[in-house]
């Protein structure tokens, strides 16, 4: 005589088949990706045509008339100058700084983590607040950066609204809010390292220089490759801070890409000109993410080797 295998009653919630079940679960990714390719698709279509919000009746395809316009266009060239020129500054400046912070607060001492946590203040400001900030600090009249330059013989410092210092004055308030960002990167990355080579190098009385060299750079470099990509990707996207502080002049001074896209939009009203300009940077970022990302996965797997 068998006896049933007894049944598992469910309560009254709902369930989902195995067979759907991973549809359901990748669904949020789905919607994310359609409300990610709505506009990008969309920006594609404006750029192909000869639009203006001002001219609506004049709207028509042009078929990259737009893109073949930009390689006689000395602004566009300028913008793509100035563009690279900030990613690169403020880039290779925060790295710097950044890495020579991580390295003094390496040791984990209360001191130490006192004043890590107090150096991410400026990240915690919009930039668009501490461009104002720093706006006013450099204002020619009353600012308290311009009155200390004075003290040291810098007469009449123009700061932002002279086109010789305009560049050195944006560079500098991003190296000021985004320098921590690279502090902590490094300084996790640099306390999450191995610590037996560097025993062993103490121990054979290994200089310090070799050991940072031949020791602590590398193997902190997939940890310098991922915060110099981030930084990179929104550096050449920079809008806040040099909108807030000059609106891209003085001149074109400082028209990056952005700011050349939003004066094109707002101001000339030019849809199909600023929709071809923020997909040129689109094609930027998606190139040099390429480059940094393959050099990425081949330091790890030669670490991968290595082990």
């Amino acid at each position: 005589m068998s006896v049933a295998a007894p049944v598992r009653r469910s309560g009254s919630g709902f369930r989902i088949s195995k067979r759907v079940l991973p549809y359901v679960l990748s669904l949020p990714a789905l919607l994310v990706c359609i409300g990610i390719l709505i506009p990008f698709i969309t920006a594609i279509v404006y750029s192909l045509q000869r639009y203006r919000l001002s001219q609506p009746w004049a709207r028509q395809f042009n078929w990259g008339e737009n893109y073949v316009d930009f390689l006689s266009d000395p602004a566009f060239w300028n913008t793509l100058q100035i563009s690279l020129i900030y990613a690169g500054l403020t880039v290779i400046l925060e790295l710097v700084l950044g890495l020579a912070i991580a390295l003094l607060l390496q040791k984990r001492t209360t001191l130490n983590n006192f004043i890590s946590i107090m150096l991410l203040m400026p990240l915690m400001t919009a930039p668009a607040l501490a461009a104002l900030m720093w706006k006013l600090m450099t204002n020619p009249g009353f600012g308290i950066l311009s009155y200390l330059a004075t003290l040291v013989g810098l007469e009449d410092f123009r700061w932002a609204s002279s086109p010789s210092t305009a560049l050195f004055t944006v560079v500098l308030v991003d190296i000021w809010v985004y320098t921590p960002f690279m502090m902590i990167l490094l300084l996790a990355g640099l306390r999450s390292l191995p610590t037996q080579p560097f025993e062993a190098a103490a121990l054979d009385g290994v200089p310090r220089s070799f050991v940072f060299f031949r020791i602590t750079l590398p193997m902190l470099m997939p940890y310098i490759l991922t915060a110099t990509l981030f930084r990179l990707l929104d550096s050449i996207q920079q809008f806040d801070i040099i909108y807030a502080m000059t609106q891209g002049g003085p001149g074109n001074k400082l028209t990056v890409f952005q700011v050349e896209a939003y004066l094109n939009f707002f101001q000339s009203t030019n849809v199909g000109r600023s929709a071809a300009l923020l997909l040129v940077l689109w094609a930027i970022t998606f190139f040099l993410s390429n480059i940094f990302v393959k050099n990425w996965l081949r330091l790890r797997e030669r670490a991968r080797g290595e082990a």
